[in-house]
């Protein structure tokens, strides 16, 4: 099946009872049961729910994958992960990603005895070398928030594989349109499906999906006894979401491209980071692992300038300065002060996240106009 069908049926069927074309919204707590123990499937909504059950399927369908299970967050989802673990286990990351990633590991999980190594993931072979009899996990983001920076998924699965390390990739600025990590070997696929599945930023949401059947038990288990559910509303926005995902992401990948090429040309500009330049240091890799190059850029002002880039942050009227990204609608974003300012500064510019640094999420409205708000923005 390929990827427009794909996304437009996954997961979902008429319902059997009234031939609705779409999910309904089983906004229930609780289901009757014919006898003690005697039920059709469902017990009590934090267990399952039809709408839940529906979108869980969805996810497997559109990621290559066995099994979904949806969470209400992304840093939820990541938060069952990592409980799947034991304390004196170890976790190999990467040293660029997403500021609320590192603060849960750090902030809650490390103070139970779970401990964290940092690396460049971009060189496999840093990973290697930090790998220890306690390694438990690897934690990937690629491409990563906000530098872009690409990891070799298979390689570092050919790594984990046979020493039975669990490989768990956050896949959410990729999407499942430009990559599946799954069919390059990952265990475990992460989204905050808040974003690109959701992508009309009206929904917090979070998801995981896997092949194995153990992991996956394991992980409900977690799901049904944490509860960190998502409501059924929220179950029903994502669905829709999944069904554009496909043209959105078109759009966004084109404009991602035009304003990439845009900005590197501009002569206030200084570094643009976006993997579908050809001098990019993950180039080849992204164009192997990637359909394409996705609609998340960051960059600097050529002077380098705090005060400048602030004024540029807000200055824009079609970006709307913002947390969160892969919307419809373009958003920037200034890391260091809002999505990753908790990580202490000196591991931030160490790096490479400087103070300067601005994030944008491209939305698919006119390329034209977005490059004209830019323009007025940067002078």
């Amino acid at each position: 099946m390929k990827a427009a069908t794909k996304f437009i049926h996954a997961g979902t069927e008429p319902d059997p009872s009234t031939g609705a074309i779409m999910t309904p919204i089983y906004q229930t707590s609780t289901y009757v049961q014919s006898a003690p123990g005697k039920n059709q499937g469902y017990e009590y909504a934090r267990s399952q729910n039809p709408t839940r059950k529906a979108l869980e399927e969805a996810l497997a369908v559109i990621e290559n994958g066995a099994y979904g299970l949806a969470f209400s967050s992304g840093v939820a989802a990541t938060d069952a992960v990592i409980k799947l673990l034991q304390p004196g286990d170890e976790v190999i990351a990467a040293n660029d990603m997403y500021g609320g990633t590192y603060r849960l590991f750090t902030k809650i999980f490390e103070k139970f005895g779970i401990g964290f190594r940092y690396v460049d993931t971009t060189n496999v072979q840093n990973i290697e070398k930090a790998i220890t009899p306690k390694t438990k996990l690897v934690w990937l983001e690629t491409p990563t928030n906000p530098l872009m920076n690409i990891t070799d998924i298979a390689a570092v699965a050919a790594i984990t594989k046979p020493k039975k390390i669990w490989l768990a990739v956050d896949n959410t600025f990729a999407s499942p349109y430009l990559q599946n990590p799954l069919d390059l070997g990952a265990d475990i696929v992460m989204h905050s499906s808040t974003k690109y599945l959701g992508g009309h930023s009206d929904v917090i949401q979070g998801a995981l999906i896997m092949n194995d059947s153990l992991l996956r038990e394991q992980l409900y288990f977690i799901q049904k006894s944490c509860g960190a559910v998502p409501g059924p509303m929220d179950c029903f926005l994502v669905l829709r979401g999944i069904k554009t995902l496909h043209v959105r992401m078109k759009a966004h990948c084109e404009n991602g491209k035009t304003i990439a090429h845009w900005l590197r040309k501009h002569p206030k500009v200084g570094k643009v980071y976006w993997p579908g330049f050809e001098d990019h240091p993950g180039y080849a890799v992204a164009k192997k692992q990637m359909r394409d190059f996705g609609g998340m850029l960051s960059f600097t002002l050529k002077d380098d300038a705090v005060d400048n880039a602030m004024r540029v942050l807000s200055s824009t009227h079609l970006f709307s300065l913002a947390e969160s990204l892969g919307g419809v609608e373009s958003l920037i974003n200034h890391p260091a002060s809002m999505t990753h300012a908790s990580i202490p500064r000196e591991e931030r510019i160490k790096n490479g996240l400087g103070d300067s640094l601005i994030r944008l999420s491209i939305g698919i409205e006119d390329a034209d106009d977005l490059i004209a708000d830019l323009q007025h923005a940067i002078g």
